[in-house]
């Protein structure tokens, strides 16, 4: 149901089996690709479910932190965290920037006129679809950056993503990953747990930001709406992983970047 950001907030008057169905297809998309699947997300509760664009955002914001928080200690049971350990220094590079990057990114958000945030979302789909191609297309190898080079890269990459994170609503590991492998050459692997361990204090200051508007009482409104979808994404993601491998990255890859592409056009072209 359609509301604008700035209007009282509308309860989602939705059934539970439509929002439980809508976030499962959601996570089974991002559970066979490793991620949580909040970049799809978003363009949904766009266009299914009729949020305006800054209350998807925050809505997407609280079901990716759920769903981060739920990933967490399954991710770093399968990854010792010993091996976690050994690459703090990764960790607390990149959030030296996402921290601000997210702060900035979710101020500018509550700013933009609705009709700007649509086109800006729109422009940040074609870039996740293009990280998404990247990262599952591209021989990944470390760049072997000297550590002069290599810190102040992490921490600018880290804002950069963290404003990302933060206007969408997503974790961010679909930009985190690659930028792990590339600029600090960790294996993939242990990539995947540390961009879990930058998403979530990341996530959490976008989350104190949002939480200072006027536009976050739409959480509020609709706080069984964001729990039976995030229910549904942590189900789905499950699912999703046993279906890992099932559909070759040749099929899978294209089909999901082209949804994207798809979401973005019709995000630029919403009123």
């Amino acid at each position: 149901m359609a509301m604008d950001d700035d209007l009282a907030p509308v309860r989602s008057t939705h059934p539970v089996p439509v929002v439980f169905a809508a976030g499962a297809a959601i996570g089974v998309l991002g559970g066979m690709i490793g991620l949580g699947g909040a970049e799809f997300r978003l363009p949904l509760l766009i266009g299914l479910f009729g949020f305006a664009a800054l209350s998807a955002v925050i809505l997407n914001k609280a079901m990716s932190l759920v769903v981060v928080l739920t990933a967490l200690p399954a991710r770093l049971a399968a990854v010792p965290a010993s091996q976690v350990a050994e690459h703090w220094p990764v960790a607390v590079n990149l959030l030296a920037g996402s921290l601000l990057g997210a702060w900035a990114g979710a101020s500018w958000a509550v700013r933009m006129r609705s009709a700007t945030l649509y086109k800006v979302l729109a422009t940040l789909m074609v870039l996740m679809a293009a990280a998404l191609v990247f990262t599952h297309t591209a021989d990944l190898d470390g760049l072997a950056l000297p550590l002069w080079a290599q810190i102040p890269a992490g921490v600018v990459t880290g804002f950069g993503i963290g404003v990302v994170a933060a206007i969408m609503g997503v974790a961010g590991g679909e930009l985190l990953i690659p930028t792990i492998v590339l600029l600090f050459a960790v294996d993939i692997k242990t990539a995947g747990s540390l961009s879990l361990l930058v998403s979530l204090p990341t996530m959490l200051v976008a989350f104190a930001r949002y939480s200072r508007d006027g536009s976050f009482a739409v959480l509020r409104a609709n706080v069984r709406f964001t729990a039976v979808t995030a229910a549904g994404s942590i189900i789905g993601a499950v699912l999703g992983g046993l279906l890992l491998g099932v559909f070759p990255d040749v099929v899978l890859i294209p089909a999901l970047a082209v949804i994207l592409l798809v979401s973005a056009v019709k995000l630029a072209r919403h009123d």
